[in-house]
């Protein structure tokens, strides 16, 4: 079990990490935790793992780095590969190929390097419109992001998102129905019901997301058929054209008009008390640990298919 490791989402990923091992070891499976420690790769060349449970948030962990070393030294890990992960955490990529698919993403420029001068505050509020949206390229948990409705918090939200990425994304605001949809490939595709997000919060940030009695999560969404089932599609989409595999979850708005407006896909989504994908799971009649072995066993799987049939 993989969880911990060194951004901002460290101790989600605790959170994450610890519960999966209680539901695998109630399984029937020894688990062992690992933090991303400097001496991660001798532990794992040598531990004699059957496979690594990837629990890790954020960058150095969600985004390609840990698997490209697991592929390397030929652990079976669950979750998405390499390109998928490095695709998904990275929003700017990962909408361009998002829009490619003819999926509608909110318009967005990336912003990095730039000054943060008035010209640039001003030329992004023309041309997106304001409230707008801050955020890191690479961050997860809504850490860093700002909902903009003014030029000077449009100005403080550059700043704030720089503070943890040298890239920044500013995106167009779309109001509507919050929902996300978590899509399971293990490996038959399975689309969740489309979970509704409400919140106490001004905006569903860190702290609504994980604080206990601040957000609320409705199965399925209080949404028109048509428009549930469009959102199911998209995110289905989504996760099918940025090649996920294992599990993935897909954060969407939903507008007036009943289109799904994609935000960004998470490859290893909150596995939490409180998280989104395990709730989804559930109404889909998954129970948590159900979720986890079909995890591994796919993870396993997939190593076995890769290297072939042994040698004559």
């Amino acid at each position: 079990m993989l969880c911990g490791g060194r951004s901002a989402e460290r101790e989600v990923s605790l959170a994450s990490g610890a519960q999966v091992a209680a539901a695998l070891a109630s399984r029937g499976h020894a688990v062992e935790r690992l933090d991303l420690c400097p001496d991660v790769w001798e532990r794992l060349r040598d531990g004699g793992y059957d496979c690594c449970f990837v629990a890790l948030h954020g960058r150095l962990g969600e985004d390609g780095t840990v698997q490209g070393m697991l592929e390397l030294l030929g652990l079976p890990y669950t979750g998405s590969g390499v390109l998928a992960s490095a695709l998904c955490l990275d929003k700017s990529a990962a909408n361009r190929m998002l829009e490619a698919e003819g999926l509608m993403v909110p318009r967005f420029e990336e912003v990095a390097g730039e000054p943060l001068e008035f010209e640039l505050v001003d030329r992004l509020a023309a041309k997106l419109g304001l409230p707008a949206v801050v955020k890191p390229v690479r961050e997860g948990s809504t850490i860093g992001l700002t909902v903009a409705f003014d030029l000077d918090q449009l100005a403080s939200g550059l700043a704030l998102a720089r503070s943890y990425d040298r890239r920044v994304m500013v995106q167009r605001f779309v109001a509507g129905t919050e929902v996300t949809v978590g899509v399971l490939a293990t490996p038959e595709l399975q689309v969740l019901p489309t979970l509704e997000i409400t919140y106490e919060n001004p905006t569903y940030d860190y702290d609504a997301k994980y604080t206990a009695g601040k957000s609320h999560h409705i199965i399925p969404a209080r949404l028109p058929e048509p428009a549930r089932r469009a959102a199911e599609d998209a995110a289905a989409r989504a996760f099918t054209a940025l090649g996920c595999e294992g599990m993935a979850r897909v954060d969407l708005i939903v507008d007036a008009d009943g289109v799904p407006w994609v935000l960004e896909v998470n490859t290893v989504p909150g596995l939490t008390a409180l998280s989104l994908l395990p709730d989804a799971a559930r109404a889909a009649g998954v129970p948590f640990d159900e979720l986890c072995e079909r995890l591994v066993q796919y993870g396993v799987e997939r190593q076995r298919r890769c290297r072939g049939p042994a040698p004559a």
